[in-house]
């Protein structure tokens, strides 16, 4: 192998690690502000208002509950909760402002079954079919810096 031929592959590894990656990401953010130095998630509080203080606004957020291995509708919703106050918490801000938490539709399942009988002049048709809607819970806020 040539040496050309040992860096296509390892840039096709990398290529492949960053795509794996990314397919794992579950968050995202838009910034709208500047970053801050990252604080621990325990520290970001959640407001459902506005904050009384002054605030500086950082980031968009979005994230979902996909991977989070939550069962229940709570569960997820806070496994949404969770995920926004650690995107906001890297970026250093100290609250979101949350804007949203609701259900998504990520795919459904469905399966049927039918069978027909004919003799002479006559026919008979039956079927049975079934289908599952699988959701997830997904999440929006502003990452904001409220000042002490």
């Amino acid at each position: 192998m040539t040496s050309p031929d040992r860096r296509s592959l390892a840039a096709w590894a990398v290529l492949a690690g960053l795509c794996l990656g990314a397919s794992a990401c579950v968050s995202s953010y838009v910034l709208v502000g500047k970053a801050r130095p990252p604080i621990a998630p325990d520290g970001v509080q959640i407001y459902l208002h506005p904050p009384a203080a002054k605030y500086e606004e950082i980031a968009l957020l979005d994230t979902s509950s996909k991977h989070s291995f939550s069962f229940t509708a709570q569960g997820k919703t806070d496994a949404v909760v969770a995920r926004l106050k650690r995107e906001a918490a890297k970026l250093g801000a100290n609250g979101v402002l949350l804007a949203n938490v609701g259900d998504q539709a990520v795919g459904s399942v469905g399966t049927g079954v039918g069978s027909s009988v004919s003799s002479g002049h006559l026919s008979l048709g039956i079927g049975v079919s079934g289908s599952s809607t699988h959701y997830e819970k997904s999440g929006s806020g502003l990452a904001i810096y409220v000042e002490p």
